[in-house]
């Protein structure tokens, strides 16, 4: 779901934000920020960067399967020699020549684990403590925006 069209993604989040609705019993007219963070639910969109971003967790933790661990390498272990970035925990991108191939996990993943704090980048951090400090960091963003 990383990289669809934003007409799709639009409707996904009229959907949560309508299934939001009937469960807290808010109007259609209330601001539905609050009522998602309520409920402690992300918006679809960051939603989806969520997930992608616990996969490449688990991918760089050896908790992931092998098709998707082969496909995050951090640079450090890649071989090339070190640089001082090398202890900043980050994952090579491969190159594409086109838009679909971003949308790949081989590089939709690494892209965003490279732009993610360097907080949460940490090799000592469990699943736990990643999934609790990166959904914290997108329920503020999604506060703060609204």
């Amino acid at each position: 779901m990383h990289g669809i069209a934003d007409g799709l993604m639009q409707r996904l989040q009229a959907i949560q934000n309508a299934a939001a609705r009937l469960i807290t019993g808010a109007r259609r007219r209330d601001h539905i920020s609050p009522v998602l963070w309520q409920l402690h639910w992300l918006p679809v969109r960051q939603r989806v960067q969520f997930k992608l971003a616990v996969l490449v967790f688990k991918a760089l933790h050896g908790q992931a399967p092998q098709c998707l661990t082969d496909d995050c390498q951090l640079v450090a272990s890649a071989g090339r020699r070190q640089l001082r970035s090398s202890d900043a925990v980050t994952c090579l991108v491969p190159r594409t020549r086109k838009c679909l191939g971003d949308r790949a996990f081989g590089v939709a993943g690494p892209r965003l684990w490279n732009a993610l704090p360097i907080s949460l980048r940490q090799p000592h951090l469990s699943l736990g403590q990643f999934r609790r400090a990166l959904k914290r960091i997108y329920l503020f963003d999604c506060v703060c925006r609204a």
